[in-house]
């Protein structure tokens, strides 16, 4: 197949190798195609090549990118969805698929124009695994594959035909989802990442530094622990609201960790291998250190997570006190005001909310 794959970081380069790796017909949609080798490479914590292929070529051109793809992989971040959904749409024919990994982040309402072609749109729970650039436009580090990928598309009626494609691109089980909005609710980067960046910067604001940031994973503490925890308790009581929908893939946290504690929590995150060594978004002044609000971490995560958590609950008349309690502090901090709205996409109501998700 013709497969072209939208962003050239960490994701993107992981998901060109599988893509190449099988014979696929592989181009890179990047604003840097000029740094890209045609031979791509993941290796492993030690160094090792553990999977490899040649992709066609790399662009920045939509004509070549989109002019005869057969299925596109986005793997930019949430707050460029509409922008790449405006570009694709010129190209976008019946049974053209469109894949977001991650699922969450609003993509399904970014590309709902493509819907009404009769594009096939799809998304991940979950990325494959934690990436990390070895050298842009060549390699990438991969670190903790996971035992099995989760995946849901709209119309619905595609997603067993997606499961088997994405099981064979990545060799690994992959599991069909009752709907798309298992996606949508999963509470990962948009709780885990905020309500850590939440206790970490509680007392900031314009002036405020710190001698030293903790490490982002690998010294979590309870306090976000504790508060991570409030939050999967609201994701889990709006899954309960909207019981018109199969939510069982919405697993609470504490399920996914396996932990029933805040302490448990955080002894299993701060564990973690692959979360090892990431570093706290922060920008260095003269040895002193400011949060990086300009970070995905805060401009995506916020304003095209959580944001879109904090609005599902609004519809579904579910009260989020500890959700809402976050976001209002990050808009007394941001520096980047664009966020997500389901109003910017017509979608006003529970009613219009249900009529996307049970396409």
């Amino acid at each position: 197949m013709n497969i072209t794959v939208v962003g050239g970081g960490n994701i993107g380069t992981q998901i060109a190798v599988h893509c190449a790796k099988k014979q696929h017909q592989v181009m890179l949609f990047t604003s840097k195609p000029e740094r890209f080798h045609s031979h791509l490479y993941i290796v492993d914590d030690k160094g090792m090549t553990i999977h490899e292929g040649d992709i066609v070529g790399a662009t920045s051109d939509a004509d070549k990118a989109f002019g005869d793809a057969d299925i596109i992989f986005v793997t930019v971040p949430a707050f460029c969805m509409k922008d790449v959904a405006d570009k694709v749409y010129p190209y976008m024919e019946a049974g053209t698929k469109i894949g977001l990994i991650p699922g969450t982040g609003g993509g399904e309402c970014a590309f709902r124009k493509c819907l009404e072609k009769g594009v096939v749109l799809f998304g991940l729970q979950r990325v494959p695994s934690v990436a990390r650039l070895v050298e842009y436009g060549k390699s990438v580090c991969a670190t903790g594959y996971r035992k099995e990928l989760h995946v849901a598309a709209l119309p619905h009626h595609n997603t067993e035909e997606i499961r088997d494609m994405i099981s064979g691109i990545f060799d690994m089980p992959c599991i069909a989802l009752p709907n798309y909005l298992n996606l949508t609710l999963t509470p990962s980067n948009p709780i885990l990442h905020t309500t850590r960046l939440r206790t970490l910067f509680k007392d900031y604001q314009e002036g405020v530094t710190y001698d030293s940031v903790p490490l982002f994973y690998e010294e979590w503490d309870d306090e976000t622990s504790k508060l991570l925890f409030e939050c999967d308790d609201e994701v889990q009581k709006m899954c309960k609201a909207l019981d018109y929908f199969d939510l069982s893939y919405v697993k609470s946290l504490k399920i996914h960790y396996e932990s029933e504690t805040p302490e448990q929590l955080t002894r299993k995150i701060s564990s973690i291998q692959s979360f090892k060594g990431l570093k706290t978004p922060t920008v260095e002044i003269n040895g002193i250190y400011i949060p990086d609000l300009l970070s995905r971490y805060f401009t995506a995560d916020f304003t095209f997570g959580l944001e879109i958590l904090v609005q599902i609950a609004d519809f579904a008349g579910v009260d989020v006190p500890y959700m809402k309690e976050i976001m209002n502090w990050y808009d007394s901090i941001a520096l980047v005001k664009d966020r997500f709205s389901f109003t910017d996409y017509g979608i006003n109501n529970i009613s219009d909310f249900m009529e996307l998700y049970r396409m």
